[in-house]
């Protein structure tokens, strides 16, 4: 590295030339300029040259032309050119990154809806199975008191079991074949919504790392002000 000395040996012409061909070549940018403007003089007199603003301008903003800009612009300096831009297209990018966010925060709260859709479902499952083998068992036991009336038992548990074959009406057999058809059809359904239960909450998980990711930025305000930063030191 040339000592602080020797910056001013070398004629203005060639440290022009050397920043061009770093904006041609991708490798020098504005922080490098607005760096280089507070190491001495001659440097801080180059940082405000037009035609190297005007490079970087080009170099970092291809989809505008400086030339295009509005005619009251002319008398503005290059380098406040690149600065207006500069703020607008990442006001641009922050848009665009709130939007981003949102949408993700959008997708999250329709997973998180699904899954108290299907937690609903499954309760309600589980609710039917519970009232299916309640009722099963039910009906067990006075199939069991039917066939109990036929043998001899007190006169007490005799006049219970009978009571209860009396009250229930219904073909017994039949409606323990149709519970227990129910009860499948319960186990698959909840086996069902159990599984993309699974799935929904492995997405929403992923959602979330995803929206974690995009929201993570420490470097984020820094870079933000790195611009007004550096180019205040470089005035």
């Amino acid at each position: 590295m040339l000592p602080a000395y020797s910056y001013s040996a070398l004629p203005e012409e060639l440290w022009r030339r050397i920043f061009e061909i770093g904006i041609e070549s991708s490798n020098f940018n504005y922080k490098d300029l607005c760096c280089l403007s507070i190491t001495c003089k001659l440097l801080n007199r180059l940082s405000h040259d037009d035609s190297l603003w005007s490079s970087l301008f080009s170099a970092d903003f291809p989809q505008y032309h400086i030339n295009q800009l509005p005619s009251s612009s002319s008398s503005i300096s290059n380098k406040s050119l690149y600065k207006i831009r500069y703020e607008k297209v990442r006001e641009q990018k922050l848009l665009a990154h709130r939007r981003a966010v949102l949408r993700i925060q959008s997708e999250i709260n329709e997973h998180s809806r699904r899954i108290g859709a299907m937690e609903h479902q499954c309760a309600e499952e589980k609710e039917k199975m519970k009232n299916a083998v309640s009722e099963m068992v039910n009906l067990r036991q006075i199939r069991q008191a039917k066939v109990a009336l036929n043998v001899w038992q007190p006169e007490i548990v005799r006049v219970k079991q009978k009571q209860m074959v009396e009250q229930c009406n219904i073909p017994i057999d039949d409606r323990i074949r149709a519970i227990e058809m129910e009860l499948k059809l319960c186990k698959q359904q909840l086996q069902g919504l159990e599984n993309a239960l699974r799935v929904e909450k492995k997405r929403m998980q992923t959602t979330k790392e995803k929206l974690a990711s995009v929201q993570y930025h420490p470097l984020r305000k820094v870079n933000a002000c790195y611009m007004s930063w550096d180019c205040k030191n470089a005035m």
